[in-house]
């Protein structure tokens, strides 16, 4: 008996959309960079992955306050966060029906939607309640009000199913990564810089379990915060790496930074805002600037610190180093970044995704539409070698389409 494609409602049914061996969904990515909302559709097939549309729409002003207030212990409130999350969703529901507007998509072509949301907490390491150890994350952006706006079945809130197996809920892009760019001849690295950078480490011929990732720890993230302070609110982030490439890197203070923690900690390891954010990166600033260093020399720093870290890392925990570096995210975009890295890894082709025919920017929002398919498929999406579950489970959370 051939499965319909829709309920008796109309819908596209959650069972139908499993059966389907190509689906049209819509990847929602904000990292923690929380500067906005990447929006992917993506056709889905046998053949791999097709890009049919994205854009990326920066968070209004307004919304970009409210979310900065919640990454603040001083300024978050139970009440914020709950107004945040429906704030949130509206926010991404009209990132899709904006697309498709003005793009020419079709709101009834697409099957699917996954949503990452935006990261407000991420505790890893977890705290401690009844002698127990809890990790916990928190990402917001009600899937609800996405489903209902839309009407399209929505995945969402993908990290806590793997912390609840065990693991930190991230990195989880490791999967796809090995999906789109396992390759047979050669070892890669997929490099995220966002917010945070993550690696996802692919050895030639290897098949899934062979794939090890993790977070090397900053990406642009306190190199967006020092921006904003260096020009007193009037840059969000060093456009093209321009102040830091006028700026001279400090030996002195790139070692001091080198030294945290984090850098030594083996992997399954993730981080977020809780580390790097805007009370090290404040700190940091004010820091550099009582030994007298110039803003662009800060930043030079900090960009330089970033490259050094994600080489360190490769150095530290990966079994041989990568002929290619596949390089996504906010930072492929910052030259002067890119420049850093490779002066850091001599021996790996450092590349920008684009040059494998896969928008750089898109990317993180295409992974997000895969472990969508995948859900709503009842496979698993997550890498315990990555992530440190203690096996592969299916992630997110489904709200059928109205």
């Amino acid at each position: 008996m051939k499965t319909s494609r829709k309920d008796k409602f109309g819908r596209k049914s959650i069972a139908a959309l499993a059966a389907r061996k190509t689906l049209c969904v819509a990847g929602l990515m904000s990292g923690t960079s929380a500067d906005g909302v990447d929006v992917a559709v993506v056709d889905l097939g046998p053949g791999g992955a097709k890009v049919v549309a994205f854009a990326s729409y920066p968070y209004p002003k307004e919304v970009r306050e409210l979310v900065f207030e919640l990454f603040d212990p001083q300024t978050a409130r139970v009440e914020a966060l709950c107004h945040a999350n429906f704030v949130l969703g509206e926010v991404f529901a009209e990132a899709v029906l904006r697309l498709c507007r003005e793009q020419g998509v079709k709101l009834t072509s697409i099957d699917l939607i996954g949503s990452h949301g935006q990261t407000v907490c991420h505790l890893p390491q977890g705290k401690k309640f009844g002698g127990r150890l809890i990790r916990s994350t928190l990402q917001i952006g009600e899937p609800c009000v996405i489903a209902e706006r839309t009407g399209i079945t929505t995945v969402a809130d993908f990290r806590p199913r793997d912390i609840a197996a065990g693991g930190e809920g991230a990195p989880l892009v490791p999967f796809t990564d090995w999906l789109l760019f396992a390759d047979p001849r050669q070892t890669r690295c997929v490099q995220n810089i966002g917010g945070i950078a993550n690696v996802t480490f692919l050895p030639v011929g290897g098949g899934v379990e062979k794939v090890l990732a993790f977070d090397t720890g900053p990406g642009n993230m306190i190199i967006d915060r020092l921006a904003w302070l260096a020009t007193k609110g009037k840059r969000n982030f060093d456009k093209d790496g321009e102040m830091a490439a006028r700026g001279r890197v400090d030996t002195k203070l790139l070692a001091g930074l080198m030294g945290h923690r984090y850098f030594t900690r083996r992997p399954p390891k993730s981080t977020g805002r809780e580390m790097f954010g805007v009370e090290y990166s404040t700190t940091l600033y004010k820091l550099a600037k009582e030994d007298q260093l110039e803003p662009r020399d800060i930043l030079a720093t900090v960009t330089a610190f970033t490259a050094r870290s994600i080489a360190d890392a490769y150095r530290r925990f990966l079994p041989r180093q990568p002929d290619e570096v596949i390089l996504c995210g906010g930072g492929a975009r910052n030259p002067t970044l890119v420049a850093m890295l490779r002066e850091e890894l001599p021996a790996s082709r450092v590349m920008v995704m684009d040059e494998l025919g896969i928008n750089a920017d898109a990317k993180e929002a295409i992974s997000f539409a895969l472990l969508a398919r995948e859900t709503i498929r009842g496979a698993a999406g997550n890498i315990p070698a990555a992530t440190g579950a203690r096996r592969r489970v299916v992630l997110g959370k489904i709200v059928p389409g109205s």
